[in-house]
This record gives C-alpha cells, sequence and structure tokens, in this order.
C-alpha cells in the first residue's frame, strides 16, 4: 500500500477533478508485478495502468489501490468491472469513495466472488495525496491550505514592510516542490502590490518546474501596470471567500494554496473556508510588523479557532507546523 500511495503522490497536481490514485498490481504468489497512477483527465485510471504492466501475472492476483475501484461509467469504464474482467481475485483498498455517482465499487466486485479488505493505511491517504481530493468529492469545494512564513513571534515582515527572507532557503524550496502539485495558489491585490509575486514553482537554480500552478489574485480592483501576473492570473473581482472557491470549482480545482497577506487570510477564517494550516516558523524575533493573520472573527478568547496539530517537523532551521480546525 505504501508503494501504492507513493504512485499517487507521484501524479498528485494532473489529475483534478479526478483524484490522483496510486495502484500496485501483485500476481499469485504476491510479487508486485504492475503499478499506475491515474493519467490527467480522460486518460486511463491508476487500475487501468497498473493492469496494462502486468499483463497475463495480474489473473488470480491482488489489487492494492488507494481509493475503493470506482463503479460508474464516466469518461473511462468502471475499474471495478475492469479488475474483474483482468482475473483479479482480491483487492485492498484504503479508503472508500465518497462521490456517489463513483462509489460502489467494493459491492461490484463482492458480487462476482473478489475478496475486498478496505481501511489499510487509510489515515495515511487521507492525509496525504487523497486529502484535498477526499474534501472536494464530500463538499464540492477546494480544499483550502493556508500556508504561511513566520517569526517566532508571530510577525510576516518587519515594521518596515520587508519580509524577504524570514523563512529558510530550505523551506522556500520545499514550497516550490509543493506549489508544483496544485491546482492555484490565491493571492490578495495587497500582495500584487506590496511583492509582486509570480507565484511560480522553481526549481533551485530559479527555472519554472515542469507543471505550474494556476495564480489566483483576489480583489475588485484593477491589477498593477507592469504587474508579473498581470497577464498571468485569473483575477476574481470578489472579497467574498465563497464566490472565490465556486469559481474555481467550476473550472476543475481540487487543491488551493491560500498565500496572500493577513486580510485575505482573515477572510477566509470567517468565512470557514480555511482546510489546513501550513506554517512556517523562523528562529528569529522581529517585534514590530504584521500578524499573519488580521479579523478572523475572534473578539474573546471563548471565540479562538482551535486547532488539531498534525504534525510537526524540522525544515532546515524552521519548524514546520500542520494542523486542521477542529470539528
Amino acid at each position: 500500500m505504501r508503494i501504492a500511495i507513493a504512485e499517487s503522490e507521484r501524479v498528485r497536481g494532473t489529475t483534478s477533478p479526478n483524484p490522483p490514485v496510486g495502484c500496485v498490481i501483485l500476481d499469485e504468489s504476491g510479487n508486485a508485478v504492475g503499478f499506475g497512477g491515474t493519467q490527467p483527465v480522460g486518460g486511463p485510471h491508476a487500475e487501468v495502468m497498473a493492469l496494462r504492466e502486468a499483463g497475463l501475472k495480474a489473473r488470480g492476483g491482488t489489487a492494492v489501490v488507494t481509493l475503493e475501484p470506482c463503479s460508474h461509467y464516466g469518461r473511462t469504464p468502471p475499474c471495478a468491472e475492469t479488475l474483474i474482467e483482468a482475473g483479479i481475485k482480491h483487492v485492498v483498498h484504503a479508503t472508500s469513495d465518497p462521490n456517489p455517482k463513483a462509489a460502489g465499487g467494493v459491492e461490484v466486485l463482492k458480487k462476482a466472488g473478489v475478496t475486498v479488505e478496505s481501511g489499510l493505511l487509510e489515515q495515511e491517504v487521507s492525509r496525504g495525496p487523497l486529502r484535498a481530493w477526499l474534501h472536494y468529492a464530500r463538499t464540492g469545494r477546494p480544499h483550502v491550505t493556508w500556508k504561511y512564513a513566520a517569526s517566532l513571534d508571530g510577525r510576516i515582515a518587519a515594521q518596515d514592510g520587508t519580509s524577504r527572507w524570514i523563512s529558510s532557503e530550505t523551506s522556500r524550496k520545499e514550497v516550490h516542490a509543493m506549489r508544483a502539485k496544485l491546482d492555484a495558489i490565491v493571492v490578495g491585490m495587497n500582495t500584487v502590490r506590496l511583492d509582486d509575486p509570480a507565484l511560480t514553482a522553481r526549481n533551485a537554480d530559479g527555472m519554472p518546474l515542469p507543471r505550474q500552478p494556476l495564480p489566483v489574485v483576489v480583489g475588485t480592483s484593477d491589477l498593477p501596470e507592469g504587474a508579473k501576473l498581470q497577464d498571468t492570473a485569473l483575477h476574481l473581482r470578489t472579497h467574498e471567500p465563497d464566490d472565490v472557491l465556486a469559481a474555481l470549482a467550476q473550472r476543475g480545482v481540487v487543491d488551493v494554496l491560500l498565500e496572500g497577506g493577513p486580510t485575505l487570510a482573515g477572510a477566509f477564517w470567517r468565512a470557514g473556508r480555511v482546510d489546513r494550516v501550513l506554517a512556517y516558523i523562523a528562529p528569529a524575533l522581529l517585534g514590530n510588523g504584521p500578524a499573519a493573520v488580521l479579523d478572523a472573527g475572534v473578539s474573546t478568547i471563548t471565540d479562538a479557532v482551535r486547532l488539531t496539530v498534525e504534525d510537526v517537523t524540522m525544515s532546515g532551521p524552521d519548524l514546520r507546523i500542520s494542523a486542521v480546525p477542529r470539528t
């Protein structure tokens, strides 16, 4: 299953609005004979890719897949039927498909005499490469990760407005690699005016990576003349997070990184539209300067937004914290 998760991670960012599924086919003796990840929209699903590599060795074998095999006809035939036709006798999947149109693969498999095991490494999958898609399938909204870098005392810039670089080179490289697997990056007009970002994913040499996220600017005013994003960004003339997410969902966007400043972050928090926080905390003190978020709708300590920390690790000299709102 961990190999299947790696296959899923390998294709993450290339499959939206479809899920980035990974699959491994084992022959009757338990040897891995086929590997696959979901292809871009209209292309084969992970199970088909793995079965193609396995060939006749799949007959009588096992399919290990990160998501319950689909049971419906969409742009491609149902994967459950394809596994049955290939002679697969056992299927192991990590998590069930929350999409009612595609769910039901387990029942189809069982009716054909295939044994099914569910829930293997479910948390690793649901917090990993399928996190955003599972949220999208359940809510109809893109998944929003608010990413920010701050000093140890919670400042995202110095008193004079300078902010490059609070986080370390290691953290910045990590963020660029993450950007290449996302569907969109969202910033506000203030960030465009102050920082003039390009919102691209680049390698260590500063060269663009093969896949780039959609840059999105939120705000009712025009982009500044000569801004790097003037000819590349999707400009959404609104301040409402729900309007932003609805427009992105219509474009098949599933996984969103919110990189805007404290005003935009506050708007998304007030609307309850932050699904995950990814904070890079640098071992530095700035004393004065803007906080990471403004007006999150909290007026007293009892209104505090409480989070559950999923992971804490080092990113070079920085502390990286992943957390989600408590439900």
